[in-house]
């Protein structure tokens, strides 16, 4: 049976699955979740406590939260040992950045989006500052981290994790020339043809971004 992915081409979340399903080369369909499409918003519903994107419909199975479904990506469908490792150990350290990425990259990124979502006009700056804080430590953390992190065009978790999280957390806010590593980085991420190809799926809904998406990327 066809793989299903419910979610939207907008979503931080969705490209992290999307990039695994790429990368694997995996035939899927995608299932639009938005208010054109209420069958859709509702299997996500049924999924999970809270109802969110993304999920995947793997025959009678309804995997939701996005590292699990990269795991699963990774289990059943052929790409053991490249997108997690088989070896222990170093699979520790890819879920370890993994939680890194979700935890203290897009965490603080969503933070400052919602503030925007939840007033546009007067968003709690305090919040909004805490959040970007939390960012400028993370990048400061992530430049070191890279001194030993060999930079190739392979497509882990980690990848899966970091492209989508440092492609936004840059426009809440923008990576400082000081972590020079962490910007090439991130545009070396851009131009792997997974990465790339969520990047321009989701240009069409730029407008979506509260803050104004920036006219580069």
């Amino acid at each position: 049976m066809t793989l299903a992915l419910y979610g939207h081409p907008f979503s931080s979340y969705t490209w992290k699955t999307l990039i695994a399903l790429y990368a694997a080369e995996v035939k899927f369909v995608f299932r639009m979740v938005d208010p054109d499409h209420p069958e859709n918003v509702a299997a996500v519903l049924s999924a999970g406590p809270l109802g969110k994107f993304p999920v995947l419909q793997d025959g009678e199975n309804l995997v939701f939260e996005a590292t699990s479904i990269v795991e699963h990506i990774a289990n059943r469908h052929g790409a053991v040992n490249t997108l997690v490792p088989r070896d222990p150990d170093a699979a520790i350290r890819i879920r370890m950045l993994d939680r890194v990425f979700d935890n203290y990259v897009m965490t603080p990124m969503q933070e400052v989006v919602g503030e925007y979502l939840r007033n546009p006009e007067n968003p709690d700056m305090m919040r909004v500052g805490e959040a970007q804080a939390r960012l400028e430590r993370t990048y400061a953390w992530l430049e070191g981290w890279l001194e030993s992190y060999a930079v190739t065009d392979r497509i882990t978790l980690v990848e899966c994790a970091a492209a989508p999280s440092l492609f936004y957390a840059d426009w809440v806010h923008p990576i400082a020339e000081q972590f020079s590593s962490l910007r090439r980085w991130r545009a070396h991420l851009l131009q792997l043809p997974p990465i790339a190809r969520c990047v321009d799926e989701a240009r069409p809904y730029r407008a979506f971004f509260p803050l104004g998406a920036p006219d580069r990327d």
